[in-house]
């Protein structure tokens, strides 16, 4: 196993929607893990995780067996006897191993329950010490819990902000369209939908509070 201080960040690909756009994101530092069906798709686009693992419950033992004569490294669990999603196991893995960015992609997909219950695991990352961002081909999933600054980006021109507590206070943004200051966002509230980011840089600063910023694209 390669020693996690060579590499400065860990992105993890996992068995939602993927595609040519997920394989952009890579950089020679990354260290690359796929998550049961996600390891099936680095090897089939050419990439050699340095992890995989998961139930491997959505593959076929053909594919597991050559997916374990490539990878650097295999962690395999019982589908049935266990506790989190394979998402959830490899964000646990990345965090143990020292990470402190981690990338998921693949994480949303058709199981709605599935990709909400990634969006959670950014509060479970953030109590971790761990900056986690969920991308996909038309949204990147961040979570504020006091400061996020956000560089123009023309791939994602729409930006969200959406409560993960019951409230978020002292909400302030600069450089947007819709400027707020120390407003309050109650939870079922669609005030932050869809704000745009008009200069280089922008931040959004709250005081109390989990808020989710998602950034898409239609």
């Amino acid at each position: 196993m390669l020693s996690k201080l060579s590499h400065t960040r860990a992105l993890i690909y996992t068995g939602g929607n993927l595609g040519p756009w997920a394989l952009d994101c890579i950089d020679s530092k990354d260290y690359i893990i796929g998550a049961d069906r996600g390891a099936e798709f680095l090897i089939a686009n050419g990439v050699t995780p340095h992890l995989a693992l998961g139930d491997f419950d959505s593959i076929t033992p053909g594919q597991l067996q050559h997916i374990a004569s490539i990878t650097s490294e295999l962690l395999t669990c019982d589908a049935i006897d266990k506790d989190w999603t394979d998402t959830e196991l490899a964000v646990r893995e990345a965090i143990s191993r020292g990470y402190h960015e981690v990338i998921v992609l693949g994480a949303l997909g058709t199981r709605f329950d599935h990709g909400l219950g990634n969006v959670h695991l950014l509060r479970q990352a953030s109590e971790q010490g761990c900056n986690l961002t969920l991308i996909d081909e038309h949204n990147e999933i961040r979570l504020c819990t006091d400061s996020l600054r956000l560089e123009a980006n023309s791939h994602f021109p729409y930006t969200s902000l959406l409560p993960l507590t019951l409230e978020v206070t002292g909400v302030t943004l600069v450089g947007f369209r819709y400027p707020l200051k120390d407003a309050t966002l109650k939870l079922g509230w669609s005030l932050g939908i869809s704000n745009v980011l008009e200069d280089v840089q922008g931040t959004v600063s709250i005081s109390d509070g989990l808020l989710l910023v998602i950034r898409s694209r239609d």
